[in-house]
């Protein structure tokens, strides 16, 4: 099994140290879905609630929490992004999130993307609970990861 590398030898948390690792441009995808009725689809769809453009509201909130992520996670560096992308995609029994980022840096975008596809899935979430009470947030997984 790996080591974890936010412990130190004591076995106390610590933030890694970057210091000597070489920038290099880095990506990394993920994904996550939240569960709805079909209802709540179309009334999504259709720019319908009440509290108005659920998709880009949902959009624009996972970009501001990609560029948070060292905010809201401890030991996370803060990094300078180059890109943050936020795809809302409705299916049939809910919609699919799917965030991009990049940066050129000495560490990886994974929580990046995955705080940006968590906190667009609240987002939904949030705005659609007035009309949907059995909504899911799952799946949320790192779909890949790239250094270039």
């Amino acid at each position: 099994m790996n080591q974890l590398s936010h412990v130190n030898t004591e076995g106390e948390a610590n933030m890694v140290d970057v210091t000597d690792k070489p920038e290099v441009s880095r990506t990394a995808t993920a994904t996550g879905f939240i569960e709805m009725h079909e209802e709540t689809i179309n009334l999504v769809n259709e720019n319908k609630l009440k509290k108005g453009d659920v998709l880009t509201v949902a959009k624009i909130a996972g970009i501001s929490a990609a560029k948070k992520t060292s905010e809201l996670i401890p030991l996370c560096h803060p990094l300078p992004l180059t890109s943050v992308s936020v795809d809302c995609l409705p299916e049939t029994n809910g919609i699919l999130l799917r965030s991009t980022v990049k940066t050129s840096g000495k560490t990886g975008v994974e929580m990046e993307a995955l705080s940006a596809v968590s906190v667009a899935a609240l987002t939904l979430y949030d705005m659609c609970k007035a009309v949907d009470k059995t909504m899911v947030i799952g799946n949320i997984t790192l779909e890949s990861k790239e250094k270039h």
